[in-house]
């Protein structure tokens, strides 16, 4: 029996943990998968578009990163108070001759919602698209915008 002493390492821990905890939830998309032999396996994964929300004393503005993706093939609606961006990225169909080592962009539907604020009007949106961004603008409603009162001083 031999009485090695071997020193600690933290981070070899936490790495441990977290491959404890990504096979316990199926881990995230973003985390590479290890197939055999120390290689990635390559994932499939549902994908949800990044956005901006601004706003101005006018409207409510979003905008949301859908690279690759065709105007066709998005859609806003706004029902019941809630602003609803959906659409497809789809992947491209695999050319003879061409072999991918390594796939990390996510392709498929996805589905953003926002409830609007109370002072939005839901019949005044408008929305473009232009070079893969999606710009969703809300109005305001004209009672809701605040407006400067002076005040005289005796």
């Amino acid at each position: 029996m031999s009485n090695q002493i071997m020193q600690w390492d933290p981070f070899r821990e936490l790495e441990d943990m977290h491959r404890h905890l990504s096979t316990l939830f199926d881990a995230s998309p973003f985390v590479s998968r290890r197939g055999g032999r120390g290689k990635e396996a390559i994932a499939e994964s549902d994908w949800s578009p990044v956005v901006d929300i601004s706003e101005d004393d006018k409207a409510y503005v979003i905008k949301a990163e859908l690279p690759e993706v065709k105007k066709e093939d998005v859609h806003v609606r706004v029902e019941n108070g809630v602003l609803t961006l959906t659409g497809e990225r789809k992947q491209e169909k695999e050319e003879k001759g061409r072999r991918y080592h390594r796939i990390e962009r996510a392709y498929g539907a996805f589905a953003r919602s926002f409830t609007l604020p109370g002072d939005a009007d839901p019949d005044k949106v408008n929305a473009s698209y232009k070079d893969g961004m999606l710009t969703v603008s809300v109005a305001k409603a004209e009672h809701a915008r605040a407006k400067p009162v002076e005040v005289k001083v005796a």
